[in-house]
Parts: C-alpha cells; sequence; structure tokens
C-alpha cells in the first residue's frame, strides 16, 4: 500500500526526484528575511542565476509555482486594451491562455495538434497582422513532450516584430535545455524549481528583461504579490516583496553552485544524451509520441501502442522498486506516458529505469 512516509522515486516530469545532499539544504537553520545574512544569500542566488540564464538583466524569485508568473506576465506587461497571442500545443500552453483571459486581457489562440510543435512560420503568419503586443510561447510543453522551436522563433521575431514583448514558460526547460535570454531577446522566462532543478516545489525562478520592466509601469491594475515593480524595489536590496522560502534559496544555492561548476553546455549535453537514450528505447519497444525533431531533452512522452495498463506497470514498479513513472497527461492519459530524465538522475538511472519497465511488459 503506497505510503508518504515512503515516497517512491520519481520519475515523473516533476517533482522530479531530489538528492538526500539537496534535501538537506532544506533543513538549515532559517535567516530573518529581511536581514544581511538573506540579502547576501539573495544576492549570490540571483548573480549565479545569471550566468545560467546568460543575462545581465533582471532575475527574481518568487515562492509560487511558476504558474504564479503566467499572470503576472500579463497583468504586468499586457495593458487591458492590447492583445495577446498565446500558442497552444499542449495542455499547459492551453491553461497559460485561459489565465491571460481570466485577466481580463484579449487573447487570440494559435492552436496546433498536441504532440505538434508550433512553428515560425505560423507566428509569422499570425504576427504580420500587425495586432499583437506580446506572444505567449512555451519552450518545452510537460503535457506532450513536445519543445517549440523557441530559437527559430525568436530569431524570426528579432527581425521582423523587435516590438513584440515575448513571454516564454520554460518549466520543464530551464536548465536541461539552452537558454540566452539576452540573445533570445525574450522579455519573460520563468520555470519551477521542481523540474529540472531538482529541489522540492515551491519556489519560481524568472528573468525579466529592462522593456518589459519600462512596460510594467504602465500598466495599470498589476496587483501585488506578482508585481514586478514590487520585484525591482526589494531586489536593489537583494530582498523579495514577500516573505521567501528561504529553505528553497538554500537549496537553489547549492544546485546553482553545481550547475555553474559542471559548466551549463555539460548540463545541456547530459541531458541529451539521457534523452538520446530514451528515445531510442522508447521508439525500438513502443513509440515516440513527438516528432522526434520537435521531443523535449527533458521528458520523453511514448505512445502506448501496446495497450498497456499504465497504472497496473506503476504498481508494480512501485512494489518492486519504489519507483513511479508519469501516466499520460488529461486526455493522453493511458494514451502515453511519461518518462522524465532532468535534474540529478543520471544515464545509468534512466537505463536501470527502463530495464524495469521491460521486465513488466515483456
Amino acid at each position: 500500500m503506497p505510503d508518504w512516509r515512503n515516497p517512491p522515486r520519481l520519475f515523473i516530469p516533476g517533482p522530479v526526484h531530489v538528492l538526500p545532499e539537496v534535501l538537506q539544504q532544506l533543513a538549515r537553520p532559517t535567516l530573518g528575511h529581511r536581514g544581511k545574512e538573506y540579502s547576501q544569500l539573495h544576492g549570490e542566488v540571483t548573480g549565479m542565476l545569471k550566468k545560467v540564464l546568460f543575462t545581465e538583466q533582471n532575475v527574481f524569485l518568487s515562492t509560487s509555482s511558476a504558474s504564479g508568473i503566467w499572470e503576472g506576465a500579463i497583468r504586468n506587461c499586457v495593458n487591458f486594451n492590447e492583445t495577446v497571442l498565446a500558442t497552444s500545443c499542449g495542455s499547459f500552453s492551453e491553461k497559460w491562455a485561459s489565465v491571460a483571459k481570466s485577466c481580463g486581457r484579449q487573447v487570440d489562440e494559435l492552436k496546433v495538434e498536441w504532440g505538434q510543435a508550433t512553428t515560425p512560420e505560423a507566428i509569422d503568419k499570425q504576427l504580420a497582422t500587425g495586432k499583437y503586443k506580446a506572444v505567449t510561447l512555451v519552450y518545452s510543453e510537460t503535457s506532450t513532450g513536445v519543445i517549440n522551436p523557441v530559437y527559430e522563433i525568436s530569431e524570426m521575431m528579432k527581425k521582423k516584430y523587435p516590438e513584440v514583448l515575448v513571454f516564454v514558460d520554460a518549466v520543464s526547460a530551464m536548465v536541461g535545455m539552452p537558454i540566452h535570454f539576452d540573445q533570445l531577446g525574450w522579455d519573460i522566462v520563468f520555470a519551477s524549481v521542481q523540474k529540472a532543478f531538482a529541489i522540492p516545489p515551491g519556489l519560481a525562478v524568472f528573468a525579466v528583461s529592462k522593456r518589459a520592466m519600462e512596460k510594467s509601469k504602465t500598466v495599470s491594475q498589476r496587483g501585488y504579490y506578482f508585481d514586478f515593480q514590487e520585484f525591482a524595489k526589494s531586489q536593489e536590496k537583494n530582498q523579495t516583496p514577500t516573505t521567501p522560502s528561504i529553505p528553497h534559496i538554500f537549496a537553489l544555492h547549492f544546485q546553482c553552485e553545481k550547475l555553474i561548476k559542471e559548466g551549463m553546455e555539460n548540463v545541456w549535453k547530459r541531458h541529451k544524451e539521457m534523452a538520446d537514450y530514451t528515445r531510442a528505447w522508447a521508439k525500438q519497444k513502443h513509440a515516440l509520441f513527438a516528432e522526434e525533431k520537435y521531443a523535449s531533452n527533458t521528458l520523453t512522452t511514448a505512445k502506448n501502442v501496446r495497450n498497456i495498463n499504465i497504472g497496473d506497470l506503476n504498481k508494480a514498479l512501485q512494489a518492486k522498486h519504489n519507483t513511479v513513472i508519469g501516466n499520460g497527461y488529461g486526455k493522453l492519459k493511458d494514451l502515453t506516458f511519461r518518462i522524465a530524465h532532468m535534474g540529478d538522475i543520471t544515464l545509468r538511472d534512466i537505463k536501470e529505469l527502463l530495464g524495469w519497465i521491460d521486465e513488466e511488459t515483456k
């Protein structure tokens, strides 16, 4: 019988497996969040995140899930009389579009079938109307395992639509795949720490461009909790507007030091090696859901072409190995299954897991 006191090892697409040494960081004695000690910690963390994200612009920490930055991006950088182009290729990108609508903004959706990517050409066609002030993108759509070609999209937009703001959900991409924030010309990018940062959930990281910060000054009714201007005021003192989750920030400091020591190119290479191995296995034993050139390097979604009972598979994996994988998400439940290969998971771990799946499905 499952018991939270003996949690399974997670190969789901977030939260992911957390190493004991990372968990130990969460148990450090706490700090006063308005004291000099916290300011030192905060400054060191945001400084390292700038290196991880290749930016000289604003990096903020939010004690929330990344979903809060869905709302923050819209409420800070889109006026009520402006229209957003929301690209949708799965459950989470669709949800972001619905959040934008709930904020009272005008939203047009550019939808593709789940499993497909949004192309630069499709976005170009929409932006050519001159109707849009901002576009929302998801780098890695966690529900489908599809990545959008964000580098190609960004190059097109910089050349043809430099005035349009670009907001990017990188929840299951950040750290595991390249993000050169300043080079890409993005205005907002964000992620939760329970994905490739491999920290328990409860904290979000986001970068905001200087022009997005200027735009936010002109937008009314920004709210308070996700008001970028409040974040900027606090950032000047290496603090946050509201009480931060200091244990998470201890853990983030620990993980950022590891990332910088390893080198981001090596981090991305490690994730790609795990992804390549998992995709090759999925193609041989099952089938890939995403077109391979648009397949994420942080999770693989396999088609359940053999009609495996994913629930029974997970029960067996948990009973024998105290391990679980992800079922398909939303309307893809039981039609697909998902395997995460991000964070501190290794290729050896992946090989062991896939061997166990083979044993249960032969």
